[in-house]
């Protein structure tokens, strides 16, 4: 108790604003090198044998990388009710596009070499190459959505109602976001390649992955000058009640020009994070042209993770904008759940999260290794 009167609702906000965070950067670290390799699957790896390569180095890893996923669900519906409430509900027909997508996968890897046919295999590969190639545009898609404002509104009794539709979320910047975060993926799956494949389907995601580091350069600059040139952002007009109820109505918002760079001006350390956007896809693009393993990994999760910061400190405190009603915009201070909700949540989240931790790094640790042909082939049975 006396803890849970030391972390006040304020503080256990922020404390779950940044777990979000964490969340979603650990699904981009871990589980987009899963994706980037399924979207470079029928380009990196061109024969047969070279594609089992190139599946079996995610295929032992990519169940408990997708837990990220559920677990970023799972803290938004429990942590941000509303904001669950409209995104699952708004992007409704994306999110099943994208939950059809990654059904794929494991249907894939798990069906791709029950037969020898390569119309058969040939088929599987190109589901694979959608379950990584759809999920990695649509996810970038939603937050170039979310930078612009969702079109959805709160009545008077907190019925949520969006007055969107899907083809209306994919509007030129959006895409923007969508091509921005698909090239991030496939360098990252490039960087994976790079340290766990051999032979060809190594030095072709080489290749392929620092193009893409390239092009997460250029794209990430552009999405930043098309930020500041196009796009308006948001800011709150009243005053700011950090502990109050959440209930969005309850302040005034307005759009403006410049808006999502004014946390960088009044804080200047948060250029860090797009500072480890390009300095990061950087090092990835100068490490596969090396052949810089372990260097070009370490840089690529860098680059991800300062990209997804970058647009986190941007809208800070706002978690989803309403485009229509920017009074009914979700912030950090009045969409997330009751004080006690909170810290019950975070006690488990500290009891958990360095289990979860120390079991995938122990995973890691025992998968440590290069895949070859010769460890495909002699292990027929055992491997995809």
């Amino acid at each position: 108790m006396i803890l849970h009167e030391l972390l006040d609702y304020t503080t256990l906000r922020i404390l779950w604003w940044g777990l979000l965070g964490v969340l979603l950067i650990g699904f981009a670290v871990t589980d987009g090198f899963d994706l980037g390799v399924g979207a470079l699957l029928p380009f990196a790896a061109r024969t047969d044998m070279e594609r089992r390569v190139a599946i079996n180095t995610i295929g032992p890893v990519w169940e408990g990388n997708q837990v990220w996923l559920i677990l970023g669900g799972g803290a938004i519906f429990a942590a941000w009710p509303p904001l669950y409430a409209v995104s699952f509900s708004g992007f409704y027909l994306a999110m099943f596009v994208v939950l059809a997508a990654l059904i794929l996968r494991p249907v894939g890897f798990k069906y791709r070499s029950k037969r020898p046919e390569a119309r058969w295999r040939n088929g599987w590969d190109w589901a694979l190459f959608i379950g990584g190639f759809v999920p990695a545009l649509i996810f970038g898609v939603a937050v170039g959505n979310a930078l612009q404002g969702v079109p959805f509104r709160f009545e008077d009794t907190m019925f949520a109602r969006y007055e969107g539709s899907f083809f209306g979320l994919l509007n030129p910047f959006a895409l923007l976001c969508g091509l921005l975060s698909l090239s991030m993926m496939v360098m990252h799956g490039g960087a994976w390649l790079s340290l766990k494949a051999s032979g060809p389907v190594a030095a072709r995601g080489r290749a392929y992955g620092s193009i893409a580091a390239l092009a997460v350069v250029v794209l990430f600059a552009l999405g930043g000058l098309a930020l500041w040139l196009f796009v308006d952002g948001y800011r709150i007009t009243s005053q700011v009640v950090t502990d109050g109820p959440s209930n969005p109505l309850l302040k005034s918002v307005v759009r403006e020009g410049g808006a999502w760079f004014a946390n960088y001006a009044a804080h200047p350390w948060m250029l860090v994070a797009p500072a480890f956007g390009f300095l990061g896809a950087l090092g990835a693009f100068l490490g596969m042209r090396g052949q810089r393993e372990v260097l070009t990994l370490l840089s690529s999760k860098l680059s991800v993770f300062g990209i997804i910061s970058t647009v986190g400190l941007s809208m800070f405190p706002f978690i989803l904008p309403s485009s229509i009603d920017p009074r009914s915009s979700l912030t950090v201070w009045d969409s997330s759940s009751s004080h006690l909700t909170l810290f019950i949540m975070l006690v488990g989240a500290v009891v958990f999260m360095p289990i979860i931790l120390a079991y995938t790094t122990w995973v890691y640790r025992v998968l440590w290794g290069k895949v070859d042909e010769t460890m495909v082939r002699s292990n027929s049975e055992t491997v995809y």
